[in-house]
C-alpha cells in the first residue's frame, strides 16, 4: 500500500503547478514545429526532434521517441499534427515503462522488516539534505518512526541543515564532530534506529564528486558496516539530482552511476525551470527509476514520481 495518500488531493495540482514553465515552453515550441501542418511529416518529425532536444530531454532519448513515433506514423499511414500530443503521451509512457519506471510510487516499506535503510547521495547544492527533510516529513506524517544520520560531515552546513530539519520534522538526528568518518557515523545511525524500533534510516552522504575513486570507497564503507547492523541494507540508494541544471544532471548521474549502485532518483527543482524534459531523459538513460520529483519549496512538494500522471501533465490529457 502507498503511504502518501494523505496529501493526494493536492497532487495533481501542485504537479500541474510545478512543471508549468516547461509545459508552457514544450507546448510553445510544438505548436511552431506544426504550424501550418495538417499531418506529421518528415519536416514535423524533424522540428518535434529540435523541440524535445532543446527542453533536455537528451539526444538518444529523443531519437528513441522519434524512431517510436516515425513507426507510428508509417503503421497508421495518416497521423494529423493534432494527434500528435496523444501519441507523445503514449509513446513516452511506454518508453519510461520499458526503461524500469513503474506506476509504483515512492518508496514501497515492507511490514515485515525493519528499518528500512536509504543511503542519499548527491553533490552540494542539488537539495539533497532538504530531500531528506521533506521524505522524513511525510514519512512521519504517514505514521513511520524516522531516523536521520548526518554522515555528510565534511561540510558543516550539511550537518547542521540536517539538525535543522529533524528539529522542525521532530525527528532524531544522529550526528559526529566534523570531519568524522561518514561509516562510523551510518553505523551508529542505524544501530541508534533498531535499538529504537525507528521504521525508516535516512543517511545522508556523499556531498562531493572531486574524487570518484574516494566516493567509491567511502559508500562501499557505507555499505559494509550498515549491513554489520542490519545485514540486508541499505534497501535504496537515492541519487539526487538539480532538474534545473538541464544536461549537468545527466552528467553527475553518470558520475555516480560510476561510483556506486544508485537504486533510484530524485529529481528536485522542476517548479523554477522549463528544463523538466531532463526526468524523460535521465529515466531512460540510466534504466533507474525515478522514484521522488521536487516541485517547489513546500514539504508536500516532494512527491513520488508517477510516469503517467508527470506524462499527462507535461503534454496535456484528452
Amino acid at each position: 500500500m502507498g503511504f502518501f495518500d494523505f496529501f493526494s488531493k493536492q497532487k495533481k495540482d501542485t504537479l500541474d503547478n510545478g512543471l508549468s514553465k516547461t509545459k508552457e515552453s514544450v507546448f510553445g515550441k510544438i505548436a511552431r514545429a506544426v504550424a501550418g501542418k495538417s499531418k506529421v511529416d518528415d519536416e514535423v518529425l524533424d522540428n518535434l526532434e529540435e523541440v524535445l532536444i532543446t527542453s533536455d530531454v537528451g539526444v538518444d532519448t529523443t531519437l528513441e521517441i522519434i524512431r517510436r513515433i516515425e513507426e507510428r506514423v508509417a503503421r497508421d499511414k495518416y497521423v494529423s499534427t493534432s494527434e500528435l500530443n496523444r501519441i507523445l503521451r503514449e509513446e513516452i509512457a511506454a518508453l519510461l515503462t520499458d526503461n524500469n519506471t513503474s506506476d509504483t510510487e515512492g518508496f514501497q516499506i515492507a511490514s515485515s522488516r525493519k528499518p528500512y535503510v536509504v543511503l542519499v547521495v548527491g553533490v552540494n547544492g542539488v537539495g539533497k539534505t532538504t530531500t531528506i527533510g521533506k521524505l522524513a516529513y511525510q514519512f512521519k506524517n504517514a505514521g513511520y518512526k524516522v531516523c536521520l544520520g548526518a554522515a555528510d560531515t565534511f561540510r558543516a552546513a550539511a550537518v547542521e541543515q540536517l539538525c535543522i530539519w529533524g528539529d522542525r520534522v521532530g525527528v532524531p538526528v544522529v550526528k559526529q564532530q566534523m570531519g568524522a568518518d561518514p561509516a562510523s557515523v551510518a553505523y551508529d545511525t542505524v544501530s541508534s534506529a533498531v535499538t529504537n524500533g525507528a521504521d525508516i534510516v535516512l543517511i545522508d552522504t556523499a556531498g562531493r564528486l572531486h574524487n570518484k575513486v574516494g566516493l567509491m570507497n567511502e559508500l562501499t564503507k557505507i555499505k559494509n558496516v550498515v549491513k554489520k547492523v542490519v545485514p540486508d541494507a541499505p534497501d535504496e540508494v537515492l541519487l539526487v539530482l538539480d532538474g534545473s541544471t538541464g544536461q549537468n544532471a545527466f552528467e553527475q548521474a553518470k558520475q555516480f552511476t560510476k561510483a556506486t549502485e544508485v537504486t533510484s532518483m530524485a529529481i528536485t527543482k522542476l517548479d523554477g525551470t522549463a528544463k523538466g524534459g531532463v526526468v524523460i531523459g535521465i529515466s531512460e538513460q540510466f534504466k533507474i527509476p525515478v522514484k521522488y520529483i521536487g516541485l517547489g519549496e513546500g514539504m508536500e512538494d516532494l512527491q513520488p514520481f508517477n510516469r503517467k500522471e508527470f506524462v499527462n501533465s507535461l503534454f496535456g490529457e484528452d
